[in-house]
């Protein structure tokens, strides 16, 4: 019996997780980050960065789900939105789905992540890279923010990890320049870690952002893939009534999308800005 080469992710000393690698599809250095592509028995097609799971097959739709609808159901009338990052595709398919939408850039600094997710991981974009409303750019994405005249009424940082070049998009300056090209009640959001493991980015986000919105605050999804707990997410606005709509509006403005997740519904959007203790006494301090 042959033993299956294993791929470990190891975030903190003596604590991580492993995959069996079934059948290496792709493994190589970009010109910015080491990109490996494996198939995996459980949780179906797996893309690490720099030694770290950024997507499976098995549970992306939590991520791209939450990241996307959570803010573009929230303002009700956005019609330009800002994907930074999101080069597997995953954020463009679950934003691609709001029909209302009339225009969607998406910036990525790495061509090669998205030629390689287009072939190896085609599930994720569905199709999407087609929409007549996509453009992409090809660029950082704190230069983008800094220099675009364009103007936003959503933004989706769907960053990696703030080491690597991922760094950059967990800046005071790249969060200056989201909040210069946002309309008037625009939201921003980003992935903001594992707050279990990860608090003091949560902290960290929260302070710097402060400085550039009126409303800041989290919302979770608890996504198998990112070990460790509850995945968060952070959030910012000039306007704190749009995370505090009632339920019967979420309803009203998801039956009017006629979107149908696997993941969001109205009820998890309301849900998911409740958050443990731990996180709200960190935040407090």
């Amino acid at each position: 019996m042959s033993t299956k080469e294993i791929w470990f992710e190891t975030l903190h000393n003596g604590f991580g997780q492993f995959f069996s690698i079934d059948k290496t599809l792709y493994h190589d250095k970009t010109e910015h980050q080491d990109l490996i592509i494996f198939e995996n028995e459980v949780m179906g097609r797996v893309m690490a960065l720099d030694g770290v799971i950024q997507t499976t097959e098995r549970d992306e739709f939590i991520y791209h789900e939450m990241m996307a609808h959570v803010p573009i159901i929230a303002h009700g009338r956005a019609k330009r939105i800002l994907i930074i990052g999101g080069g597997d595709g995953g954020m463009l398919r679950e934003v691609c789905r709001h029909q209302s939408v009339e225009q969607i850039t998406m910036v990525e600094i790495d061509a090669n992540v998205v030629e390689f997710c287009r072939e190896y991981l085609p599930n994720h974009s569905a199709g999407a890279y087609e929409d007549p409303r996509f453009n992409l750019v090809i660029e950082d994405g704190v230069n983008f923010v800094n220099q675009t005249d364009m103007k936003f009424d959503v933004i989706i940082s769907d960053c990696t990890d703030p080491i690597g070049p991922g760094e950059s998009l967990f800046t005071s300056d790249f969060y200056q320049g989201c909040a210069r090209c946002l309309n008037e009640n625009g939201i921003f959001v980003a992935q903001n870690g594992v707050c279990f493991l990860q608090q003091d980015e949560a902290v960290s986000s929260n302070n710097k952002l402060s400085s550039y919105f009126e409303d800041v605050s989290f919302y979770q999804a608890a996504i198998p893939t990112y070990y460790g707990g509850i995945m968060t997410f952070v959030w910012a606005s000039q306007n704190a009534l749009l995370r505090q709509h009632d339920l019967s509006i979420l309803q009203e403005r998801v039956s009017k999308s006629g979107i149908r997740c696997r993941y969001y519904n109205p009820a998890i959007h309301a849900g998911s800005f409740a958050l443990p203790q731990y996180l709200q006494d960190a935040l407090s301090q």
